[in-house]
């Protein structure tokens, strides 16, 4: 295989076990803990196949907004797929391994899901995500390869966020402004 034929095969091959994961853990269990409600504008950043986007378009509702970023293609248009499926005019997929385009402080809650471990700069994501979300937003963290000494560390060491709770699945952490 090729560098690229197998990077292909692999994200099919997460794509997949995630569809059993998504069975015995629903997404929206998970989702219960950030609060999101309708109108909310929410940020899935390293969405992978598209797994929250389903249960987050019952929380926001049509007035709300989902953006889902990835740096694999085949993650964007797993998303676009999806959203098509099930006619969710308000999912706006983005393709980029750092910065999100979106307008400063125009974000309710962003999902920080299993990607912090592989983030080449996480400083400078950090920083981006500070940037987009609104006074008091809220940044729901996951990462089961980190501990949460790590997770506490890593998100809270540059000022940009606190922890505000630990739930039963995540962390949520409030911006700093």
């Amino acid at each position: 295989m090729t560098g690229a034929s197998e990077q292909r095969f692999h994200f099919r091959l997460m794509a997949f076990m995630y569809k059993f994961r998504d069975f015995y853990a629903p997404r929206k269990a998970i989702l219960e803990e950030t609060g999101i409600r309708k109108g909310f504008h929410v940020l899935d950043y390293g969405c992978g196949p598209g797994g929250y986007v389903g249960p987050l378009a019952e929380l926001v509702g049509p007035t709300g907004m989902i953006y889902a970023l990835d740096r694999h293609p085949l993650a964007i248009k797993m998303v676009e797929k999806r959203a098509a499926k099930k006619h969710l005019a308000n999912v706006i997929p983005i393709q980029s391994d750092g910065q999100t385009g979106l307008p400063h402080k125009s974000l309710d809650v962003i999902l920080l899901y299993d990607v912090f471990h592989d983030l080449d700069q996480p400083e400078k994501v950090l920083k981006e995500l500070h940037r987009v979300l609104k006074p008091g937003g809220l940044l729901s963290f996951s990462d089961h390869h980190l501990g949460e000494q790590e997770i506490v560390s890593g998100l809270t060491k540059e000022g940009l966020f606190r922890l505000a709770e630990k739930g039963r699945k995540t962390y949520s952490f409030q911006k700093i402004d």
